[in-house]
């Protein structure tokens, strides 16, 4: 029989990731007695096999290149003769991971007087009731006033002919993988795929990225995305779009994996050492019991929330992964903390995702906020827009590295900034910056009026503000 608990806590917390997290310590500050439910490993996907593993090893890569092209000398990871050490990286990529699950994640919880840690797996029993059967097979049943859902989500793997019959990765493979392979095909873009695909090119790895839609990055302004695919098969990596997967199989004689499919329409056949699914992630509530709490899910398995983050359950909300797209830690972890508050003081705060910014952590970057010249002409009828490249941004000539592109988009009439796209280095530094005048709705005017430092690649929107009214090759880097 499951081992009940008598307390009622006033919160439930289903999850250990960013959404959790947030969530917990939220609840902590309240004063609120509060349970979090821990299934998988603490700290979820992002720094575990998100976020931090890719970003640590895409930073591998950029050394390895750098050191390539520009001959800067040894590091760490890089030898004289120009050969790295694979198991080095990533001895370091798993260090820095275990250091920072326990300093943010295990050490934190440690110090929420008012949370107490369940380790197992949760499942509703009723609206008001979870059972948590833990390792050991024994179970425990708690009783919460409050709920929110934050168990993430996993890699979703597309039901096509023979996929298994294959071996594959997902990114979990991705940032564990022993040796180098000799060739890898990316299947989908966007940012897991583009990451991976990067790491593993610069890694020597021959690598062939197989995208469904048209552009690279479905969402970016097309020019943006174009140009990324150009930079990407600057640097070797071979990339068709249109693709429409048909079957897999494996090649008895080599080992390897053959892709069949059509690209624009022409059947096509592609082969190599490994396959990486990049194809999405799907929300973790198959083994919630759902029903039991009487919680609506949409299409995909994700769980439906209002603005406020609350289910149709009054009692329960949700929030980060599982609850759908856009899937991303910074959002999760703000979802967490108002999830929290609406739940425990009646609170009613909502999340403007019209400003969230997104990043894509290629070499170069792409970042976006807002709306796009697409959706201005829907709107308006007419897009009051502009594009500047890099090559003339003074701080981007002084480093040598005038690749991408920024563009700005505004209201035809008031010129309050609706949204900016960047293709460059450090984009997903200065979309920051454009965040908050979307959050403040600045004018292009306000912006040209805002005194930048000088210089640096944050003052590219300035630069491309400007362009709205004077041709900027016609100004002074003082201008």
């Amino acid at each position: 029989m499951p081992k009940r608990k008598n307390t009622e806590y006033e919160l439930v917390i289903l999850g250990n990731g960013a959404a959790a997290f947030a969530a917990a310590i939220t609840a902590d500050e309240l004063g609120k007695k509060t349970a979090i439910i821990k299934g998988g490993t603490i700290g979820g996907t992002c720094v575990n096999v998100g976020c931090v593993p890719s970003k640590r090893l895409l930073v591998s890569g950029e050394i390895i290149r750098n050191t390539r092209n520009h001959n800067l000398g040894k590091n760490t990871v890089v030898q004289h003769d120009e050969k790295f050490n694979f198991s080095k990286i990533m001895e370091h990529k798993k260090k820095l991971v275990e250091n920072l699950r326990y300093e943010k994640y295990e050490n934190v919880l440690s110090k929420l007087k008012n949370v107490e840690l369940y380790e197992g797996m949760a499942s509703f029993i009723s609206e008001k009731e979870i059972k948590v059967k833990h390792n050991n097979k024994s179970k425990t049943v708690i009783l919460g006033k409050k709920f929110i859902i934050a168990t993430g989500a996993s890699p979703s793997i597309p039901k096509i002919q023979g996929v298994e019959d294959i071996n594959y990765w997902t990114n979990i493979e991705g940032l564990e993988q022993k040796e180098i392979p000799e060739s890898l095909i990316v299947i989908g873009g966007r940012a897991l795929g583009l990451e991976f695909a990067q790491i593993y090119n610069r890694f020597g790895t021959k690598i062939t990225l197989l995208q469904r839609n048209p552009l690279l990055i479905p969402e970016a302004e097309p020019e943006m995305s174009n140009a990324l695919k150009s930079y990407l098969e600057e640097d070797g990596i071979i990339i068709h779009t249109n693709v429409a997967l048909k079957s897999f199989e494996k090649n008895a004689k080599n080992n390897q994996v053959i892709v069949n499919a059509e690209v624009n329409g022409k059947p096509t056949v592609f082969q190599a050492t490994s396959i990486l699914f990049a194809t999405g992630r799907t929300p973790n509530t198959n083994s919630l019991n759902i029903e039991n709490a009487k919680i609506k899910l949409g299409a995909k398995g994700e769980i439906i929330t209002n603005s406020e983050m609350k289910t149709n359950n009054p009692n329960i909300f949700a929030a980060g992964d599982v609850t759908g797209e856009p899937m991303l830690e910074s959002l999760a972890a703000r979802e967490g903390t108002y999830a929290a508050e609406n739940a425990l003081l009646g609170f009613h705060k909502k999340i403007n995702k019209d400003i969230i910014p997104k990043a894509i952590f290629t070499d170069p970057q792409f970042a976006s906020v807002g709306i796009t010249e697409k959706e201005v002409i829907e709107k308006f009828n007419v897009c009051t827009c502009r594009v500047i490249k890099f090559t003339d941004v003074p701080k981007a000539i002084i480093m040598g590295n005038t690749r991408g592109m920024i563009k700005m988009v505004a209201h035809p009439k008031t010129h309050i900034i609706l949204g900016v796209q960047i293709l460059s280095p450090m984009a997903a530094e200065i979309i920051n910056e454009a965040v908050m005048i979307l959050k403040n709705k600045y004018t292009i005017e306000d912006v040209i009026d805002t005194v930048h430092v000088f210089p640096t690649m944050s003052e590219s929107l300035k630069i491309v503000a400007q362009s709205f009214f004077r041709n900027i090759k016609d100004t002074s880097c003082c201008i």
